[in-house]
């Protein structure tokens, strides 16, 4: 996978810690929002390759983030892969009915998420 532009959404600070430094041992740049309405607007304002988003957010959650993402111009082609830690197969129907590209449960698995995360950096390119 080459080198992504990667905005984390996600409150809560050891989610973030952990992936953020993960993502930029494996050469990645990440911006991260910590609620949903920032990561509207810095999706907006980074046009990050991708957007892993946590569902459960304050202010605005994961999946009506996400909608605002698909349908502004602007960012609706950046994929959104959702993460949460609800791994029910409804879960998964909504974060993709919402919007998300791809949906990965919690604790993130990191290698099965850079495969993920190429997989849609991929066919985005």
């Amino acid at each position: 996978m080459n080198v992504a532009k990667i905005l984390i959404v996600e409150d809560n600070e050891m989610n973030r810690d952990m992936l953020s430094r993960r993502l930029i041992k494996k050469g990645h740049t990440v911006a991260i929002a910590t609620d949903g309405l920032m990561g509207v607007e810095m999706a907006t304002s980074e046009k990050p390759d991708i957007i892993l988003m946590d569902m459960s957010l304050p202010e605005l959650d994961g999946w009506e983030a996400a909608r605002r993402l698909k349908q502004a111009e602007a960012t609706k082609g950046i994929p959104i892969i959702a993460l949460t830690a609800h791994a029910m197969v409804e879960d998964k129907q909504r974060a993709l009915g919402a919007g998300c590209d791809d949906y990965d449960t919690k604790p993130v698995e990191i290698a099965r998420l850079l495969e993920k995360m190429a997989a849609l950096l991929a066919r985005s390119a």
